[in-house]
C-alpha cells in the first residue's frame, strides 16, 4: 500500500511516498522510509508521531494513502512567538 512519511527541521523538509506491506504500522513505515538514516537526531522514544495531524502510537496500523508525520519538539513557546510578532508590528 502507498503511504507518505513527513519530517521537517527549520531549514530542511522531507516528504516521501513509499510502498509498505499490508499490515504495516507507523513504525514500519518510518523505518522503511529511510528517514531515520537521513535525520539521525530523530528519537522515536521521545518524539511524537501522528497520521494526518492526529497523534498516533508507533504500533498504529497505517492505511492506504496515510501521511505519517514525525513531530519535532517545540523549542520556542508559541505564545512568545506571537508576542514578538505583535511587538514588531
Amino acid at each position: 500500500m502507498n503511504v507518505g512519511v513527513c519530517y521537517a527541521e527549520a531549514e530542511r523538509q522531507l516528504w516521501l511516498r513509499l510502498e509498505v506491506p499490508d499490515g504495516s504500522t507507523v513504525q514500519d513505515a518510518i523505518a522503511l522510509s529511510g528517514v531515520l538514516k537521513q535525520y539521525p537526531t530523530i528519537d522515536l522514544d521521545k518524539q511524537k508521531v501522528g497520521i494526518f495531524g492526529k497523534l498516533a502510537k508507533l504500533d498504529t496500523p497505517v492505511k492506504e494513502g496515510d501521511r505519517v508525520e514525525i513531530y519535532r519538539q517545540i523549542t520556542v513557546d508559541p505564545a512568545q512567538v506571537k508576542r514578538r510578532r505583535i511587538e514588531t508590528d
